[in-house]
C-alpha cells in the first residue's frame, strides 16, 4: 500500500473530455473501474474513489504483478495524478521499479538501464501487458512496471 505520483495531464482520455476538470469523480470512478475491467485486471472487491486527482483504489488482488499492473492501469489515465493504493495482495512478492517515460526512451534503452542489456526488453513488454499492445508505443509521462527478474512476474 502506497501512494503513487502520475503526470495529471498525460494518458488515456477515457471520459470523452480534454479537459478533465470538468469531469465529476463518479464519471471518473466509472471509467477507471471500467478501464481496469476491459484490460482483464480484475481484483475482487474492487472500487474506485476519486477527487482532486487522486484515485483510491480498494481490492483484493492474487499476485503483487497484478496489483502493480492496476495501478498502473489506474494511474497513466488522463486526469489522474495520485493513486492512492489500498489493494490487498493474496500472495505477496517483491515489488517491481516505476519507471516514468522521457522523451527518446525505448523499452531496449530502458531494459539497458535497468537491467543493463538492452535485448531484455521484452521482459518489460510483458510486464506492462495488456496496457502496452506494442512495444514501440510507449510516450513521455506514461508510467511502467520494471520487474525485479522475470521470474518474479508470475
Amino acid at each position: 500500500m502506497g501512494i503513487f505520483d502520475f503526470l495529471k495531464d498525460v494518458g488515456e482520455k477515457l471520459t470523452g473530455r480534454e479537459d478533465t476538470k470538468e469531469v465529476d469523480g463518479a464519471a471518473m470512478e466509472t471509467a477507471i473501474a471500467r478501464h481496469v475491467t476491459e484490460l482483464g485486471l480484475e481484483p475482487e472487491a474492487f472500487r474506485v474513489s476519486y477527487a482532486d486527482g487522486t484515485a483510491t483504489l480498494h481490492g483484493t488482488v492474487a499476485t503483487q504483478a497484478a496489483k502493480e499492473r492496476i495501478i498502473l492501469a489506474a494511474g497513466n489515465v488522463n486526469g489522474v495524478s495520485r493513486i492512492d493504493d489500498r489493494l490487498m495482495v493474496k500472495a505477496p512478492a517483491p515489488e517491481a521499479t516505476f519507471y516514468t517515460v522521457k522523451s527518446g526512451d525505448t523499452l531496449s534503452k530502458i531494459a539497458r538501464q535497468h537491467y543493463g542489456d538492452a535485448g531484455r526488453y521484452p521482459e518489460i513488454f510483458e510486464a506492462n501487458k495488456p496496457m502496452l499492445k506494442d512495444p514501440d508505443k510507449i510516450y513521455p509521462g506514461q508510467v511502467l512496471r520494471i520487474p525485479v527478474s522475470a521470474s518474479a512476474d508470475a
